[in-house]
């Protein structure tokens, strides 16, 4: 899958080193994805939760952070929505992201 954009990513790992590991790990993962549906991701990150308008939230670190995408599964495309600490990921408006 094409996944866009890894600067999002990067950017906060710089921040947060405790999440690069496993950022890297999913962004390598989502890019050679062949996901065609939310039951292909479940079954690789049992955590993962679904959210209207197409986008799935992931417990990273113990769900210390919280990453969200925006799936296009025909288009084969996600949309890096929010990564953030758990904190803030409670104040987000996950409609408007």
């Amino acid at each position: 899958m094409r996944v866009i954009s890894k600067k999002t990513l990067r950017e906060f790992w710089e921040k947060h080193r405790d999440a690069e590991e496993w950022l890297k790990a999913w962004f390598k993962e989502a890019q050679g994805a062949n996901w065609k549906s939310f039951e292909d991701i479940r079954k690789r990150y049992r955590s993962a939760d679904w959210i209207r308008g197409n986008k799935v939230v992931f417990n990273v670190k113990g769900n210390r952070y919280r990453h969200i995408i925006k799936v296009k599964f025909e288009a084969q495309i996600i949309y890096i929505r929010f990564i953030g600490t758990h904190e803030e990921y409670d104040r987000v408006d996950v409609d408007s992201l």
